[in-house]
């Protein structure tokens, strides 16, 4: 049995639920923020996927240089990766190659 005043069903949001989840003070950026964040979510999606796909090439790779005698990573080419996400993305970039890197070492 619900308490008083407490119902069972569900309620769909109202403007003011969404209004206060995205910070905005109209409906139409209440709209925007949304629909925006809906695609962030989605992208997110993505770049989790394309990381995991890129750790997966990561072990390929560590597996065949530890194979062949060679050392598990390579710093000379780490060195390149994060040159290249800076010259991209700017000083997060290279905080950004680093997480890559982490993520994709020391799983062989």
């Amino acid at each position: 049995m619900p308490l008083r005043g407490t119902s069972t069903e569900q309620r769909s949001p109202t403007m003011a639920d969404v209004l206060d989840k995205t910070g905005a003070r109209t409906d139409e950026a209440a709209d925007v923020i949304t629909d925006a964040r809906d695609r962030i979510d989605a992208l997110d999606d993505r770049i989790i996927g394309l990381v995991q796909e890129r750790m997966a090439v990561s072990v390929v790779i560590q597996e065949a240089r530890i194979t062949s005698g060679g050392r598990r990573v390579n710093l000379s080419r780490e060195m390149e990766i994060l040159g290249h996400y800076r010259n991209a993305l700017g000083k997060p970039g290279t905080s950004l190659a680093m997480t890559l890197l982490e993520l994709c070492r020391g799983r062989v």
